[in-house]
């Protein structure tokens, strides 16, 4: 069928491969949210949070509602958290977070995609110091960001900064505002979709690269991705 036929069929493996992976990464953190405590968002602060969390990255109500109803039935499934930290090419400063039945599995995808990728895995706390975590929660509006800031500190809320571009609205709050943030902005701004809305780890600066560092960087990046039990990765390199 040709080049551009072998092409398209890589692109669309690519896709159907990335699409899977961001399934499954929701699917186990709102399971979790949802046993923690009861599983009904309306009561439940952390499920309502990861749930609100992938609705933004376009996970389907299907894939949100099938791992609530998991947490509802007698499935006994046990995933342990993890984080690993280390540098990679350049000096970058990485952390990644897994979510694992098997922390074996977990440790050594983790190390081999660092070892064979130009990273190293340094010791617990070694690159966390980096980074802050923050509340982000970003959407579009016809506000301005002055309006949409006095509204949320006269309500009490700790907010970091706010930033209008394009129409896009981006709040970083404090972890502990999070919750309230997004209320907040939904009764008195009728806001329900947001293209970001989770507590996350930002850098405080990031690390210029090469070009050589930053394609090394990419394939770390990329192979850390491809581990079933990685959750999330932090860096602080534009990209």
């Amino acid at each position: 069928m040709g080049r551009a036929h072998e092409v398209r069929a890589k692109k669309m493996a690519q896709t159907n491969a990335a699409k899977s992976a961001l399934y499954n990464r929701a699917s186990k953190e709102i399971y979790l949210a949802a046993k923690s405590g009861v599983p009904d968002p309306k009561d439940n602060l952390a499920l309502r949070s990861a749930i609100e969390k992938w609705k933004a990255q376009h996970v389907t109500r299907e894939v949100i509602d099938r791992a609530v109803a998991k947490a509802k039935s007698k499935d006994s499934t046990d995933f342990v958290s993890g984080r690993y930290e280390g540098f990679g090419p350049g000096g970058v400063a990485i952390m990644v977070d897994t979510l694992t039945d098997n922390e074996k599995r977990a440790f050594a995808g983790v190390r081999a995609a660092f070892t064979h990728h130009g990273g190293n895995i340094g010791n617990s706390g070694c690159a966390a110091f980096n980074f802050t975590y923050t509340g982000l929660i970003s959407f579009d509006t016809t506000k301005s960001k002055e309006e949409i800031e006095e509204a949320l500190i006269l309500n009490d809320i700790d907010v970091l900064n706010v930033d209008l571009d394009e129409g896009n609205i981006e709040i970083q709050v404090s972890p502990e505002s999070f919750n309230k943030c997004l209320e907040q902005i939904t009764s008195d701004f009728g806001i329900n979709e947001f293209t970001q809305a989770e507590v996350t780890y930002i850098p405080q600066m990031n690390v210029s690269l090469n070009d050589e560092d930053k394609g090394k960087l990419e394939r770390l990046i990329e192979a850390l991705n491809d581990i079933e039990d990685v959750q999330a990765i932090y860096y602080n390199a534009s990209l």
